[in-house]
């Protein structure tokens, strides 16, 4: 089993920036890829950014320029780094992750990311 927490959100202003985190644990030298979702109010749960466990990173097209995923394995440790937010970031920011031997997809519960003035 492998558990992902996310931490890090919060209510901030237009413009401002945030780093999310999402630590792993349980199975963690069996991580191979990871990614950020978001989810807003009334729609459905979006790809935000996504690396791989030698560190090459993808973003959608919608995504690049002001989002920043990374990972720390040595502290089994996702991140999300976020700029210039704005109104329409405002989501529930999810961590995900799968395994070398299963196709299966862990989640994390979750963090509010609120941007408003």
């Amino acid at each position: 089993q492998v558990q992902l927490v996310e931490s890090g959100g919060g209510l901030v202003q237009p413009g401002g920036s945030l780093k999310l985190s999402c630590e792993v644990s349980g199975r963690v030298h069996s991580i191979n890829n990871m990614a950020w979702y978001r989810q807003a109010r009334g729609k459905q749960r979006e790809l935000v950014a996504s690396t791989s466990q030698s560190d090459t990173t993808n973003y959608p097209d919608s995504m690049k320029g002001r989002f920043t995923i990374s990972r720390d394995n040595a502290n089994y440790t996702l991140y999300l780094q976020i700029n210039s937010l704005k109104a329409e970031d405002t989501a529930i920011y999810y961590c995900n992750a799968d395994t070398f031997d299963s196709d299966y997809k862990y989640w994390g519960r979750g963090t509010q990311v609120t941007v408003s003035s």
